[in-house]
């Protein structure tokens, strides 16, 4: 795996959306690639601050509901 797929991948990774295969090919990469775990370390403690932060503070659901269709109204749709 190299640089681009590793890090093409890397939302899902930290999702655990990836078949196992794959989990482990991003996580080789990312345990000896210098270059791409410092994107790794970032977003992962991106998603750590925004977890901790959902504790802290409920949204209003009409946000929710305001996101998910703004970004179905931009082309993304719900994965399974």
């Amino acid at each position: 795996m190299n640089c681009n797929q590793a890090l093409q991948q890397l939302w899902d990774y930290l999702d655990q959306e990836l078949t196992d295969e794959k989990m482990v090919e991003v996580r080789h990469h990312l345990e000896i690639c210098q270059s791409c775990f410092p994107h790794y370390d970032f977003e992962r403690a991106f998603l750590d601050a925004i977890a901790s932060t959902r504790q802290l503070c409920e949204p209003p659901a009409s946000l929710r509901v305001r996101v998910m269709e703004s970004l179905c109204a931009a082309g993304f749709t719900r994965r399974k």
